[in-house]
């Protein structure tokens, strides 16, 4: 009648009381298979042990770590490589793991491995709000409590020096990629540098820091220059006025001659002869070299050279009409001094003119130069510019290079020394003694449970299908009027059906 009206408490325990043998006997049965069940099984022994993550050890502001990435996607990283077939087939060979099959291959086996072993990251608490992982726990499950403490321990050894490896490595890659790096950067500062010394052997004096040197200089020279040309328009006048002298003095001198009034007049070869006796007497009291002794030497062949000239000039009857009035007659007496005096004065004044006249085309050459230089200066200074940008952004990043090599080989440094981030064994693995897997007790448990659901499921059913009316509510609920009497239930009193027994024996 279960279902028809509300049940109460009673109910319940009545057809518990009824029921009671459906309910007893599926969990007996099912705990009991259960257990049996969990006989069979192999045991699993788990062995796992704890690996703390420390920080660097020197400073962050004085050694840069030159490793990245978090810690979680490298840790995932070697766990791949770690639980990679060519890395546990070793370890399945040398202890001899998963033969229980001979026909099992060794992926097979390796397999059977890699699904014994649990890498599990541990969490960093919340007061902590760091993002880094603190460490990480290696399980490993076997059927052999040493087996599994022996995996555990490979497996750890092998997270430790995969890091210590992996940190290196990638310090040395990086070292090696900025050596590369740092050479061409150097070799496109070498060619900036060529290109910029190039350009100013090419305009030297046209740079932009010598602009106010060149106006200054321009300046000095054009001062110069006036200075030069207000000289030789002197030596100019001075040169007017010398020839009109010596014209007056050779007009004079040769009217002197032609009147007779010179009295004994040197000829030229009477000075030669005086100027030689003059030369043998100084040679009496200085040797060949001294000055006095050479300037009369001098003399002496500028009058041979006078003679010669005059004798030509004689034999030449084309040069006897052509005669000028400064130069006097072949043979003819000697010129007077002060006719001597004005004509080296003349002479001296052509020199001095002619080195004006040098020195003012010097001057202004070297003021059109400058003048040109300060022309181009615009252009040279854009191309310097350019230039020196060029140069500078390739300093300024060899530099940086430089810097992160220095920075990089001194990390390499502290990685082989051990003084960066490294893995160290919290809790070494264990030796488990008991069996992880089966918990019996627990297997058992849940065959006690399935066989009370069972036998729940089967009392639900029977009373749901059992139409029998056995209280005074459930003959209410189907007739629909109240009771008036009802026949109780008789049970036989234990002597009185001994006695009926007995009597009808």
């Amino acid at each position: 009648m279960l279902g028809h009206r509300v049940m109460s408490m009673d109910d319940y325990m009545d057809i518990l009381r009824r029921r009671f043998w459906l309910l007893i006997i599926p969990a007996v049965v099912f705990c009991g298979a259960a257990y049996l069940v969990s006989l069979q099984l192999a045991d699993r022994y788990i062995s796992q042990t704890q690996v703390l993550v420390e920080g660097q050890r020197v400073p962050e502001s004085f050694v840069k770590s030159v490793v990245t990435g978090e810690l979680g996607d490298r840790l995932a990283s070697m766990k791949e490589q770690i639980l990679s077939r060519t890395r546990l087939q070793p370890i399945v060979e040398r202890f001899g793991l998963f033969n229980d099959d001979p026909k099992r291959a060794i992926e097979g086996r390796v397999q059977l491995l890699q699904a014994s072993i649990r890498v599990e990251a541990m969490q960093a608490m919340e007061q902590t709000r760091s993002s880094q992982l603190p460490g990480f726990r290696i399980i490993v499950t076997m059927r052999d409590g040493h087996l599994a403490q022996q995996i555990c321990k490979e497996v750890t050894n092998m997270f430790i020096e995969e890091n210590l490896r992996t940190r290196e490595q990638q310090g040395e890659n990086t070292t090696d990629f900025l050596v590369k790096q740092l050479d061409e950067a150097k070799q496109r500062m070498n060619d900036q540098d060529a290109k910029l010394a190039t350009f100013k052997r090419k305009y030297l004096g046209a740079l932009p820091d010598e602009t106010a040197t060149n106006m200054n200089i321009l300046t000095g020279l054009s001062t110069q220059l006036d200075a030069a040309t207000q000289s030789l328009d002197r030596e100019q006048q001075n040169k007017t006025f010398t020839e009109a002298a010596l014209t007056a003095q050779l007009t004079a001198w040769k009217a002197s001659q032609q009147s007779g009034t010179t009295a004994n007049p040197l000829t030229l070869d009477e000075d030669l002869k005086k100027r030689q006796a003059e030369l043998d007497q100084l040679l009496t009291k200085y040797q060949d070299g001294w000055p006095a002794v050479d300037r009369k030497r001098d003399e002496i062949q500028q009058l041979k050279q006078r003679i010669a000239a005059a004798e030509a000039a004689r034999n030449n009857p084309a040069n006897k009409v052509n005669q000028t009035a400064v130069t006097p007659p072949a043979g003819s007496a000697l010129e007077p001094p002060n006719i001597q005096q004005t004509r080296t004065a003349l002479n001296a004044i052509n020199l001095s003119i002619q080195e004006k006249i040098k020195q003012q085309q010097s001057i202004a050459d070297r003021i059109r130069t400058y003048e040109s230089r300060l022309q181009i200066s615009p252009l040279v200074e854009q191309q310097y510019k350019e230039l020196t940008r060029d140069f500078a952004t390739a300093q300024a990043g060899y530099n940086d290079l430089l810097k992160k090599h220095d920075d990089s080989v001194i990390a390499v440094a502290m990685e082989r020394r051990q003084q960066g981030e490294q893995f160290k064994i919290l809790d070494a693995a264990n030796l488990p003694l008991n069996p992880a897997y089966p918990n019996r007790l627990l297997i058992a448990g849940g065959g006690l449970g399935g066989g009370l659901a069972l036998g729940a499921g089967l009392i639900l059913l029977l009373e749901l299908r059992d139409k029998s009316i056995r209280t005074e509510s459930d003959i209410e609920l189907f007739l629909k009027m109240p009771t008036l009497t009802m026949v109780p239930t008789i049970k036989p009193v234990l002597g009185a059906k001994k006695r009926l027994q007995l009597g009808t024996g």
